[in-house]
């Protein structure tokens, strides 16, 4: 039952990418029952996170609801869960918590995360978290500070991750650096998030993914209160493009 679970959360995650929510939901939910089915409560509290990180996408009441689903994954999961796959679950309630825009919870959440990473010392890990490591945790606190309007915290943090992030994660790098740029304009640095914004732009070029596009669409609507800067008037051609 646990490989069934596995192979729903992967397709679910796919169709996500893919922008078919409906679809990826179900996946997700199918994925659930087969773990507990299975008595694997790790990859059962992994499926309510996947479920938890797609309802951001709704409305207001989906979020909070989002918040509610995230920190059950947690208690899902439980404390005996591999130290990998705490941190993931804990990261992805602090996401839960910064689009919901709970400041003090979503710092106890990356807290908890990193005291999770700071246990696994080596130690095997289930593969679908251990992809969970200090950059991609450094990354989920800059987006976290992105989502909280926090850019001094933010800016530092994605600079350095995506410092070490090689361009051929396209897809991933595109994606971050849309936060990174967010920050840039929150900042009030209009040139430096217009410089990022071509570079999200040039390698989401080509990506199947459609979240990277998305995530870019306000980030150059806010760029658009600023076409007179000509950095900011060719990057608004090449998205145009």
């Amino acid at each position: 039952m646990s490989v069934l679970s596995e192979q729903a959360q992967q397709a679910g995650w796919a169709a996500f990418d893919g922008g078919r929510h409906a679809e990826a939901c179900g996946l997700y939910e199918a994925s659930q029952k087969a773990a507990v089915d299975g008595g694997c409560a790790a990859l059962a509290g992994n499926a309510l996170a996947f479920l938890a990180y797609q309802g951001l996408c709704g409305d207001q009441q989906a979020r909070q609801n989002a918040v509610q689903t995230a920190a059950r994954s947690c208690a899902m999961a439980g404390r005996d869960a591999a130290p990998g796959v705490r941190a993931l679950l804990y990261e992805r309630l602090a996401w839960a918590h910064a689009v919901a825009g709970h400041t003090d919870e979503t710092e106890r959440a990356l807290d908890a995360a990193r005291n999770a990473l700071a246990e696994v010392d080596g130690a095997p890990q289930p593969d679908w978290a251990a992809w969970v490591d200090e950059t991609e945790l450094q990354i989920m606190y800059g987006r976290c500070w992105t989502e909280l309007r926090r850019p001094l915290r933010a800016v530092p943090v994605l600079e350095a991750a995506l410092a070490r992030y090689d361009d051929s994660h396209a897809r991933d790098k595109a994606l971050y650096l849309s936060w990174l740029a967010d920050s840039y304009l929150t900042a009030g640095e209009i040139e430096q998030a217009a410089t990022v914004t071509g570079r999200a732009l040039d390698l989401s070029s080509g990506v199947a993914s459609v979240r990277p596009r998305e995530r870019l669409a306000p980030v150059l609507r806010r760029l658009g209160k600023h076409q007179a800067l000509p950095v900011v008037a060719d990057v608004l051609d090449m998205a145009r493009s």
